[in-house]
């Protein structure tokens, strides 16, 4: 059992029946009154975040999710269909909009990590860092700038993406994908 003094940034519980994720946490006194835990939350299964305050008394299971190695197939129609690593008769595919932002780096063939939750694939987790291939880069003009500017190119996934106006076509470069930002040409 989890106490409202343990929610904090990572930890996922149960919460109304379902897996919840928390991604910003800090502990709020006024006054008189008791602790409060301002907290924003992720819904595992559907993406949906919300902020919510847990008080005194607050009582939470842990979510038991388990994770497995699954690979990605492809992207169509707003569905990402995933198969296991070892087996691909065991086919299955989940809301883009479930996924989030994760989708637009995900490439034919690679390998992520699903997370499970009462025998179903709920998500998926990307590394934080990945390395891709840019497909298409304008040439960069540097204006009359003061710092150094940036163009947007397109990955090897599709997604477009700011970088700096050194990076040409064909080059590979490393991207947070919790940011989606450029992070540094391999």
């Amino acid at each position: 059992m989890l106490k409202h003094t343990d929610i904090k940034k990572g930890v996922q519980f149960i919460f109304e029946g379902e897996p919840w994720q928390v991604l910003e946490a800090s502990s709020m006194k006024v006054a008189q009154r008791r602790p409060v835990i301002q907290s924003k939350i992720k819904n595992l299964i559907n993406g949906k975040v919300m902020e919510k305050n847990f008080q005194q008394g607050d009582l939470f299971d842990e979510a038991e999710l388990e994770k497995k190695n699954i690979k990605f197939i492809y992207q169509n129609k707003g569905e990402c269909f995933f198969c296991e690593e070892n087996d691909p008769s065991k086919r299955f595919s989940l809301p883009e909009d479930q996924v989030g932002n994760q989708a637009k780096f995900l490439r034919a063939n690679e390998i992520v990590v699903g997370l499970v939750f009462d025998e179903k694939f709920i998500n998926i987790i990307l590394p934080i860092k990945v390395q891709v291939k840019v497909k298409e880069a304008a040439p960069g003009v540097k204006g009359d700038s003061a710092q150094g500017g940036t163009k947007a190119v397109k990955i090897e996934s599709g997604a477009e993406i700011q970088v700096p106006l050194f990076i040409e076509q064909g080059d590979t470069i490393e991207i947070n994908t919790e940011l989606g930002t450029y992070v540094k040409r391999v």
